[in-house]
């Protein structure tokens, strides 16, 4: 089978390329012989299938950062039979001198001028025939976001992939500098590409002097994340109910029926255990849907890397950057890429102390036991506003941790941002990307979620003398550590499968509880005080995240005394905030 590569600099739209080429077929999985996971799909061009992978994105491929050295290491072990190298129209002057380095791989290249739209805007003059002529190699300029030149990019791809050509692997011992690199790339946009001496007025500007105004800009921003979660319960919720009321109506008017054959011990592990468990995770599809496409638009609108922007002065009081920030931000999809996107980092000790306080981000697992608490435990006016200040306090606790760490890793590193303009993704790709996210979520977590309730269906289930159950006798075990905060025994048996993965708790919390999706809510707000709630969402918080990112950082940082360390703060950093609250809470409103 055929293998292209996907190359480009950072924020130049190669995601949308790749997503635009492989809608959701893509997956994500190790490379082999290297400990990185590179994101591959396989499409049809040319009447073949043809692999297509999509490599990090970099600005050079002589440089020193381990994403340039992965794509150099991928590139000269691996045959491809070409290069889909995109590059941003309206920023050649900087871009091309990658292209020259590209082409003396040696590998065929077909090269994507994209955001086409951008370049039209900005007065960009650009003559693509005499620029292929003088690269010789294939130009074709598109706007990926809006689809325009498609079917020229497609006609190109598709001659590879029913080309005859013998794959190879790339030749690197004769890779320009970055300085004769960026001489030819000058010498080759003379005459064909011109950039005006004064750009149009841009619309970013005038947004900026808002979103971007010094004492503005970060109440602006939290102010756009409380609606971004208030939008999120406004619409999810109504859905989420739908979607409850299908899998009830199902499990009464179909499973009951299906499995009353059995002897009743399976039927209560079907119903009480398989059943609740999956299907009270599966009711969070819709929210955690509603917020993908609103982190999206955020994400890919260009607002994040202002936020980098605006954060990147306090991060530097914590021995951090920017992109510290923004890290933090994507943990809150899932703390596994956003730990693996430290390696944009190339000083060691600015990655060691983000991947510390990554898997404090309140991450899309957290999310649904956060929103179903919040949900089960308070009114409807205030459970968004418990949902952000779950959010601030994941923020305050990474920033706390940073600050107290910042002089054990002190990091020297230069940090360069690019400010993109505003762009406003399509309903299309912001849906493509929603769905990809939660169809990611569902795959990984439904292992997890099986062999979780069935484990905690046995605890429940199993004996351990004088009418109790061995989950019973974990809470028992536990009760001196949990007592004082406030999380009752028989939420132990789901604190301790959460570190397996946080998608397993609230599937846990319905087998222990022997209730539907439907039924839990009133049970715990039978059970629960919204104190000893609320003590048990902050433990669910910061505590250790999941095996996965245990695993990600293990691998990442390639110290097991490092993951140690890390895995024993957010332990101990748990069970004194829970502490904290819950004595003062008590007291304060016992007192009142």
């Amino acid at each position: 089978m055929k293998r292209l590569a996907l190359i480009g600099l950072p924020n130049t739209g190669k995601s949308t390329v790749f997503n635009r080429l492989t809608g959701l077929s893509q997956r994500v999985g190790n490379w082999p012989g290297l400990t990185v996971e590179l994101a591959r799909a396989k499409v049809l061009l040319g009447g073949a299938m043809v692999e297509i992978v999509d490599l990090p994105g970099v600005n050079d491929l002589t440089g020193y950062s381990d994403d340039e050295a992965v794509v150099r290491d991928v590139l000269a072990t691996t045959a491809f039979d070409g290069v889909i190298l995109v590059l941003n129209a309206a920023q050649l002057d900087r871009q091309l001198p990658l292209a020259m380095q590209m082409l003396a791989t040696g590998l065929p290249c077909v090269l994507v001028l994209n955001m086409a739209d951008e370049a039209k805007r900005l007065a960009v003059d650009l003559d693509v025939g005499l620029l292929a002529a003088r690269l010789k190699v294939p130009v074709v300029l598109v706007s990926a976001r809006r689809m325009q030149g498609w079917p020229a990019l497609m006609a190109e791809l598709n001659r590879i992939g029913a080309g005859s050509g013998e794959a190879r692997s790339a030749r690197l011992d004769a890779l320009p500098a970055t300085g004769v690199a960026l001489a030819e790339a000058r010498s080759v946009l003379n005459g064909c590409w011109t950039l005006p001496a004064v750009l149009p007025p841009q619309i970013s500007e005038k947004i900026d002097r808002w979103l971007m105004h010094p004492w503005l800009g970060l109440p602006l921003f939290v102010a756009i994340m409380a609606l971004l979660f208030n939008t999120t319960y406004a619409i999810g919720t109504p859905l989420q109910d739908v979607l409850g009321s299908v899998l009830d109506w199902t499990r009464d008017h179909w499973l009951s029926a299906a499995v009353a054959p059995l002897p009743p011990i399976l039927q209560s592990l079907v119903v009480d255990g398989v059943w609740q468990g999956v299907s009270t995770v599966l009711t969070f599809a819709p929210i955690l849907f509603i917020f993908f496409v609103l982190m999206a638009l955020v994400e890919d609108s260009g607002y994040l890397a202002r936020a980098a922007y605006l954060t990147d002065a306090l991060m530097a009081h914590l021995g951090l950057d920017g992109r510290g920030f923004v890290m933090q931000l994507m943990g809150f999809g899932c703390n596994v890429p956003a730990i693996m996107g430290t390696r944009v980092m190339r000083d060691r000790a600015q990655r060691l102390l983000s991947m510390m306080i990554i898997p404090f981000s309140l991450c899309s697992a957290r999310l649904q036991v956060v929103v179903f608490f919040a949900s089960a435990l308070f009114p409807a006016r205030l459970a968004p506003w418990v949902l952000t200040g779950m959010y601030v306090l994941s923020l305050l606790v990474a920033i706390g941790t940073a600050w107290l760490f910042k002089h054990r890793y002190v990091g020297n590193e230069a940090y360069l941002l690019e400010v993109p303009p505003y762009r406003l993704p399509s309903i299309r790709h912001l849906g493509v990307r929603a769905l990809g996210e939660v169809r990611a979520f569902l795959e990984l977590a439904s292992t997890f979620i099986l062999i979780g309730v069935l484990m905690v269906w046995l605890l429940t289930h199993i004996p351990a003398g004088h009418d109790r159950t061995l989950a019973n006798a974990l809470g028992d075990l536990l009760a001196p550590v949990l007592d004082p905060i406030g999380i009752r025994h028989e939420l132990a048996v789901a604190l301790l499968f959460g570190f397996v993965a946080k998608e397993i708790l609230l599937g846990s919390l319905a087998v222990i509880y022997a209730v539907p999706e439907t039924g839990l809510s009133s049970v715990l707000a039978h059970h629960l005080s919204w104190i000893s709630g609320l003590s048990f969402l902050i433990f669910t918080l910061v505590y250790v995240p999941c095996v996965s990112a245990v695993s990600a950082i293990r691998r990442e940082s390639r110290s097991l005394a490092f993951t140690s360390l890390t895995v024993g703060w957010s332990v101990l950093l748990a069970w004194v905030l829970c502490f904290l609250f819950y004595q003062s809470a008590i007291r304060l409103f016992a007192a009142g």
